[in-house]
């Protein structure tokens, strides 16, 4: 695939308030009416894994370009630190949490959340959903070669699958104008249904919420790692530790030197923003 053209150009950026985020029919089909959840400042969709389906089927009936996030809690410090990081949460369609404590948090402040959908779970379930729905999917990013290394997998796994394409932008595309459009132009050319975007967070949040509209796809998911799971690069933790809310030791016992940082002490901080909100939530209570 050529790898040379790009569009300098961000669409204008809309800022929208947090009251206005947690609208409970924002960007979702009146049918899901699902009740907003403010956890630590980010207002996440409660909604079943039918309801992000039906959703998905929406914006592509109506060819509508948009993004899904998959909040975790290294998202909401993040979300706290970063302005673009920010207002890219603020403008995805969808708001779906990733992670046990973050479900666990939502139960504290008294709003639980009803399900948890992550990104690296959500990859498997909706792509099998495309192929009985005959959506195309574009695999987008990754290390080299593990965008088609994860469409042939999926292929495998569901043969009705129709793959869009799959390609693997060289590292700081998104700061080269003329690679930053190629990944644009490969895109509307393949015009799939639906986009897996695999640049780690916040790239990828950022990038979506920048360049969805130029590239025309009606649901773009920001998926992390999950090329690395797919196509077994990475092994991820036991569903056991995933539930018990400790898949961030699996993986920093697997990449201490990437996410001793993170994880130990850049992340020790969502519990100061749960805190002061759970504290808020005591004193209206009062």
């Amino acid at each position: 695939m050529n790898r040379n053209l790009e569009c300098a150009m961000a669409p204008p950026r809309t800022k929208e308030s947090v009251a206005e985020n947690l609208n409970p029919r924002k960007g979702l089909p009146a049918h899901a009416a699902p009740v907003p959840v403010n956890v630590c400042g980010i207002a996440m969709h409660s909604v079943t894994l039918a309801e992000v389906f039906a959703e998905v089927d929406e914006r592509i009936r109506r060819n509508k370009p948009g993004y899904i996030v998959t909040p975790n809690v290294d998202h909401i410090v993040c979300y706290h630190e970063n302005g673009e990081f920010r207002e890219a949460y603020q403008n995805a369609f969808l708001v779906l949490p990733d992670g046990t404590p973050i479900i666990w948090a939502s139960h504290l402040l008294g709003t639980p959340l009803r399900e948890k959908i992550s990104g690296s779970d959500l990859i498997y379930s909706l792509t099998e959903h495309a192929a009985q729905q005959g959506h195309s999917v574009f695999f987008l990013g990754g290390a080299e070669g593990l965008a088609d290394m994860s469409a042939k997998v999926f292929k495998q796994m569901f043969p009705a699958l129709k793959v869009a394409g799959a390609y693997c932008p060289p590292l700081g595309f998104e700061q080269d104008p003329v690679k930053n459009a190629q990944v644009l132009k490969a895109l509307k050319e393949a015009a799939p249904d639906i986009c897996y975007v695999a640049l780690g967070s916040p790239k990828q949040d950022i990038w979506n919420w920048r360049y969805c509209e130029q590239a025309g796809v009606p649901v773009m998911v920001g998926v992390g790692g999950s090329f690395d799971f797919v196509t077994g690069r990475v092994r991820r933790a036991p569903q056991w530790l995933q539930k018990a809310g400790m898949e961030w030791l699996w993986r920093l016992c697997h990449e201490p030197r990437r996410l001793w940082k993170r994880y130990l002490v850049r992340d020790v901080r969502f519990f100061a923003y749960l805190w002061t909100e759970f504290w808020r939530m005591r004193q209206r209570q009062a």
